[in-house]
């Protein structure tokens, strides 16, 4: 019995999860390494003819930034900070989900790139065999654009002693206030070539490198030549015959090396086009069309991490579902809970609120350990000079920012993240952003993710565990150099190129490009909207403005900057050098969802809780936040500061609709491509039912431009006041899902399906929150424990699920071909007792405006689109 049920639960894991594919790993792999005292000095990179860091620096003259703000910019489009590994082969071999590189940047799909994925093109980068390209065709490149840099990393493919660029980067001055500069006096930051720039792939954000293990001779084999990657990505039905192999590629092994590693920027998700100046053919942007902070409303992330995934796949499914512009920062370190939220749109950060007397326990610099031995305390980086860090509790953080040279010390820390989960200091959160991309992946924390496969509590890889900042700082070189330079970046954050766009200033723009004399200002807009939502709806929106929503959407609480009603919401920050607007237009404060009532399976997120992967990346305050009592999940599903958002700025609405969280209440954006196999756009209102409507509004092709942002804008704002007449949306699965499960032993070509498991289908149109959220675990271990074990179900509170749990249990070993259909008949069961959160719809809530007046909503709409 006990062996039947066991291959019954392996089957069951397959059938209703599936997801992340865990193969074994040792554990620890950082621990046992020494770390060896620094070379005398950094290798130097291999001279290009053509300098890929000349249009960062023109761009750093543009916005006016200085040495320590361009360093950082550098680093934000640039350094993988050692992820190019991961993306090539822990992320498919140790997680299971394939990326098909080539089929994301392939040069002869460039001009369509940008509509089917959403990223943007390098404008430094060039189509092999077009005009002036330095590469003649795309055998030389391996069927990827030609971009600054390739004619050194392109000798080094196949061959080891490649220098990486980061290796040449000039570092900013030193901060004097740095325990770690003894006084400004000591260089001892780590080596800057492990933060890895590579070159440009031709799509901003994504860097390649040239890949020693490659085998040029298998690779023309497989492939045919070097300009495809057919073979690589080809099946292995092709040469197995065998059918279930048609959704396996050579993308999931490593039997044939490709020729370039693949690595991910921290830009690659949030660099964007300007709203001030948009480029006229998107496809084709210009270096001065390209901001680094704003947010890509428009990246298909999901999708092209899942790239390599046939759409049957459930893990394909599960993964690649978030609307353009959103992304699942639990995707890779996956918490079983369906949270999908927009990329951080970093604007006007340096006056963003902070937080005072937030408890937060980390690591700080210190220049001694004194007697301290206990590593997990204090520790020094060896062949350093009092290069140290402590681990403490202290409620006195602050946050320096430099602005126009001159530093200012913020009291407190940020809350970032949607539900404020990065709270224990800006600098940790721009850490932490390398880890979720992939950085530091073996040496610090995949062995802390849940391996999907393990369904034994008691062994490593049942749930996640927290991994420990420490040890990574000691034992992975890249945490070391991107910490080293995390307050350039910091500083870049706070520049110039986080500044707000205005509305008048793009139309401004706009008219300058066609008469360099034309002018068009404030006021010239505030007249334009007066013209077109009514005679004084400006004005009147603002006080509509500060009796309705100033209360969440200002930073400065009325105890400070007077009452709403008499507040210039625009008016500029006067000490500061740039004269950026004063309010931040949010207040960063933890919201319970159910005030806002929008889809709150994101507030549920729980990588930050205790004991959970980015434990220690949330403050103890955050930790310790109050459950929200009348949000409808169980009480364990609330714990550890969850059930809260971080309300969003209102700085530039006018330039990022759709609105929430996860873009859902506005009209549906696509790209409309031109490869069709790279159209991802999925229905998604639904009637009362729950089911697709037969009728789709049509979706909304992407415009960055400045007239199309705002039409955008104005149908977003249009639903957001009007919640009746957003319709419903809910995702669901757009194919039908195969899932291949039990043992299947092989009759020549022929599988055959042992103890009644074989090929199972679940139909299209199956929920895709429900998937992703179905606490599999718990319930074959209940499963069994009720056929075996009763006692023991007992003593976990469950015992009232006993009857439920041995009918299924029962039935499945009964009739195991109708596993599909038992589960489906259990659905409300499971929804009650096993999912991690029940909401569906997802465009609900923010009623607030419904009840105003159709004057006050347009004069609303107005008075937002000024700030």
């Amino acid at each position: 019995m006990k062996r039947t049920l066991l291959v019954t639960v392996a089957a069951f894991v397959a059938l209703t999860i599936g997801v992340w594919a865990f193969q074994s790993e040792p554990r620890g792999i950082g621990q046992a390494l020494a770390i060896a005292a620094p070379p005398p000095g950094p290798p130097v990179p291999e001279a290009s003819v053509v300098d890929q860091d000349a249009p960062y620096m023109e761009a750093c003259a543009r916005e006016g930034l200085n040495q320590s703000e361009c360093v950082g910019r550098l680093i934000w489009f640039k350094a993988t900070a050692g992820n190019d590994r991961f993306h090539t082969y822990t992320f498919q071999q140790r997680i299971g989900v394939l990326v098909d590189w080539f089929r994301v940047l392939r040069a002869d799909q460039r001009d369509d790139r940008f509509w089917a994925w959403g990223i943007i093109n390098d404008p430094a980068c060039c189509k092999p065999g077009d005009p002036d390209c330095p590469a003649k065709s795309a055998e030389e490149t391996y069927g990827f654009d030609w971009c600054p840099g390739d004619d050194v990393l392109l000798k080094y493919v196949g061959k080891p002693g490649y220098v990486d660029p980061a290796c040449g980067l000039k570092d900013a001055a030193l901060d004097p206030d740095d325990p770690h500069s003894q006084g400004g006096k000591i260089d001892q930051r780590a080596s800057a070539c492990d933060l890895k720039f590579g070159t440009s792939t031709g799509a901003l954000g994504f860097r390649k490198f040239p890949n020693p293990r490659f085998d040029a001779a298998k690779w023309q084999a497989l492939n045919g030549g070097n300009a495809s990657w057919s073979g690589f990505n080809a099946s292995k039905a092709a040469a197995t015959g065998i059918e279930s192999d048609s959704r396996v590629s050579k993308l999931a092994d490593a039997s044939v090396e490709p020729p370039f590693l693949i690595g991910t920027s921290c830009g690659s998700c949030h660099i964007a086009f300007d709203p001030l100046n948009p480029p006229a053919d998107p496809a084709h942007p210009k270096w001065e069309n390209i901001k680094g902070l704003i947010g890509n409303q428009y990246t298909r992330m999901s999708e092209l991490l899942g790239s390599g995934m046939p759409k049957s796949s459930l893990e394909y499914q599960m993964f690649a579902h978030a609307r353009p512009g959103v992304t699942d920062t639990s995707a890779i370190s996956h918490d079983q809970i369906n949270n999908p939220g927009t990329i951080n749109a970093l604007i006007n950060v340096a006056q963003r609120p902070v937080f005072k007397g937030e408890s937060v326990t980390k690591w700080r610099k210190t220049n001694t350990c004194g007697t301290e031995k206990d590593e997990d305390k204090c520790w020094c980086e060896p062949g350093r000079n009092g290069k140290c860090w402590q681990k403490s509790t202290r409620d006195d953080d602050t946050t320096a920012i430099f602005l126009g040279g001159q530093k200012v010390v913020l009291p407190g820390v940020h809350h970032i993240l949607k539900g404020g989960e990065d709270s224990i200091g800006a600098l940790e959160a721009i850490q932490r952003v390398y880890f979720n991309i992939g950085s530091c992946s073996e040496q610090c924390w995949v062995n802390n993710f849940t391996d999907m496969r393990q369904l034994d509590p008691e062994q490593r890889g049942f749930g996640q565990t927290a991994f420990n900042i420490g040890q990574c700082r000691r034992d992975c070189p890249n945490f070391r150099a991107v910490e080293d330079r995390l307050q350039n970046i910091l500083d870049f954050f706070a520049s110039a190129e986080s500044d707000e766009s205005d509305l008048f200033a793009a139309r401004a723009n706009q008219r300058k490009a066609k008469n360099p004399a034309a002018t068009y200002t404030r006021a010239d807009l505030a007249a334009d909207l007066d013209k077109e939502f009514g005679k004084g709806a400006v004005g009147r929106g603002q006080t509509v403005f500060a009796a309705n929503c100033a209360r969440c959407h200002s930073s400065i609480p009325e105890s400070v900057g007077g009452a709403f009603a008499n507040r210039d919401f625009a008016a500029p920050n006067d000490a500061h050098p740039r004269k950026v607007r004063n309010d931040f237009l949010g207040n960063d404060q933890p919201t319970a969802a159910t005030e806002v009532g929008t889809f709150r399976c994101r507030a549920l997120h729980s990588n930050h809780k205790p004991g959970h992967l980015y434990m220690e990346y949330a403050s103890n305050t955050l930790h310790k936040q109050p459950p929200v009592a009348d949000i409808p999940e169980r009480p364990e599903l609330k714990d550890g500061g969850r059930g809260y958002y971080r309300n969003i700025s209102l700085v530039n609405v006018w330039a990022t609709a759709p609105f929430m969280h996860n873009n859902a209440v506005g009209p549906e954006i696509c790209g409309k491509p031109a490869n069709k196999d790279n159209d991802f756009h999925r229905a998604r209102y639904v009637g009362a039912d729950g089911q697709l409507l037969a009728a789709q509004p049509d979706c909304v092709r992407y415009d960055p431009t400045v007239d199309g942002r705002f039409d955008l804008y104005k149908r977003s704002m249009f639903e957001l006041l009007h919640p009746k007449e957003r319709g419903s949306k809910r995702t669901l699965t757009n194919a039908d899902l195969l899932l291949d499960v039990g043992i299947r032993p092989l009759d020549g070509k022929t599988e055959k399906p042992l103890g009644g498991f074989g090929q199972v289908k679940i139909a299209m149109g199956a929920s895709a929150g429900f998937l992703n959220g179905l606490e599999y675990k718990q319930l074959v271990g209940d499963l069994f424990l009720a056929k075996r074990h009763p006692e023991q179900l007992e003593k976990t509170g469950r015992k009232a699920l006993q009857p439920t749990l041995l009918e299924i249990a029962d039935e499945v070993l009964k009739n195991p071909s109708r596993f599909v259909e038992i589960l489906r008949e259990k659905r409300d069961f499971l929804s009650a007792n096993y999912e991690t959160c029940t909401q569906e719809i997802e465009n609900e809530g923010h009623r607030f405006g419904e009840d105003l007046s159709e004057a006050d909503k347009k004069a609303l709409t107005a008075f937002l689109a000024t700030l």
